[in-house]
């Protein structure tokens, strides 16, 4: 074996200790490893999930797989990173894993307890039942509403926002934001209105329109390149 080879070992998750092991010798020997915090490591955490989703797009079933390296390697770094604090913050990758752990198990009772479901849909209420719990206080629209990440693209927020109201039972009229276009403290714009509108009907159709969109991109991409190649442009 080359120093540059990585043992095997046929155990599921073995490799994954290996993984935590290189990381510990990269934050101590690597320079560049050694200087990163969570706030400089934040655009490489976002930009890998995005590769990774490419190479689903693509079909890419190898380039997939080596994209979910990477962002194993960013939930590895940053729990690295948060192993150091000594100002009872920190946490290590084993507190990811035992955490996420104990959320799957709590979260699927009819799978790890006694409770019984008709379906997937009744998984799904459960499972905001459940989270809405855990989160406590503020009833059941608060904690659907306020877990969303704003941080995500719009389409992505308009969706998962509709999403929770729904579930919640909100009705589905509130979705229209007409009223308010241009107007009072909401300061929506048509545009606005008619996109989050949009988003509705992409839902109420079965699609996601985020992943609409990036295909409808993609599309476009394409057809620019080959209008550039038959018009003898640079299609890069």
């Amino acid at each position: 074996m080359t120093q540059n080879q990585v043992p095997q070992d046929a155990t599921p998750g073995a490799a994954l200790l290996r993984l935590v092991e290189v990381m510990d010798r990269l934050r101590v020997s690597c320079p560049w490893d050694a200087r990163q915090t969570h706030e400089s490591l934040a655009p490489y955490l976002v930009e890998e999930c995005y590769e990774a989703l490419e190479a689903l797009e693509d079909g890419d079933r190898a380039a997939l797989c080596d994209e979910l390296g990477d962002v194993l390697l960013q939930v590895v770094f940053h729990a690295r990173v948060a192993a150091e604090r000594t100002d009872g913050t920190g946490f290590t990758i084993d507190d990811v894993a035992t955490g996420i752990v104990a959320k799957l198990v709590r979260r699927h009772p009819h799978v790890f307890a006694d409770v019984e479901v008709s379906g997937p849909e009744e998984v799904k209420r459960n499972w905001d039942a459940i989270k809405a719990a855990e989160r406590g206080g503020g009833g059941a629209l608060p904690a659907a509403l306020g877990s969303v990440p704003f941080g995500q693209p719009a389409l992505s927020l308009a969706a998962q926002l509709q999403r929770r109201a729904e579930r919640a039972g909100v009705p589905a009229e509130l979705t229209d934001l007409t009223a308010a276009g241009g107007q009072g403290p909401d300061g929506v714009s048509a545009i606005g209105a008619a996109l989050f509108a949009l988003v509705a009907r992409a839902r109420a159709a079965g699609a996601d329109p985020e992943l609409e969109l990036r295909a409808a991109a993609r599309s476009y991409r394409e057809r620019v390149r080959r209008w550039a190649e038959d018009h003898g442009h640079d299609p890069a």
